[in-house]
């Protein structure tokens, strides 16, 4: 069972490595396709969090935030493959981050066809996310196992 529970887990943080890997490929020396597509998206993000909340986002380079979601997912799912719950939690974070920005469906009218195309990603990362919370609801769920002491032998004389 411990081997099945192994794959599974090399499986699903398969869409994490691969992108990562892709994006450290591309990544250049001004964060490669992932910047440019992350910028615009980004600052739409920030000037409506800003206009809600009155809360300003702070100025970031999109090239940090490339690296960062690199590290995230990298570093996530390593520790993930091995069974940790830290690298679960990496990889929770990575997706609240990057989910309600890089998948903006909400700024798009639901006749226009990139709302449909927002809205399913949106969603797969939704599942993504809700698989995480349930690994590490189950993770935290077993209980670990105990140690027991021995007890002393007696003494024969």
């Amino acid at each position: 069972m411990a081997f099945v529970s192994f794959v599974g887990r090399v499986l699903f943080v398969s869409v994490f490595v691969l992108s990562a890997w892709q994006e450290f490929n591309e990544f250049g020396t001004h964060g490669g396709p992932a910047a440019k597509s992350l910028e615009p998206k980004f600052n739409v993000f920030s000037k409506h969090v800003s206009a809600q909340t009155g809360i300003k986002v702070p100025e970031v380079q999109i090239i940090h935030l490339v690296a960062a979601a690199i590290a995230l997912k990298g570093l996530g799912s390593l520790l993930f493959i091995f069974g940790s719950s830290f690298g679960a939690y990496l990889l929770l974070l990575h997706q609240a981050i990057v989910t309600p920005i890089l998948y903006d469906f909400y700024n798009y009218d639901v006749e226009r066809k990139e709302f449909a195309q927002l809205f399913a990603k949106f969603t797969q990362n939704l599942a993504l996310f809700g698989a995480l919370l349930f690994y590490i609801g189950m993770k935290n769920s077993i209980p670990r196992r105990q140690l027991r002491k021995k007890a002393p032998k007696a003494k024969t004389t």
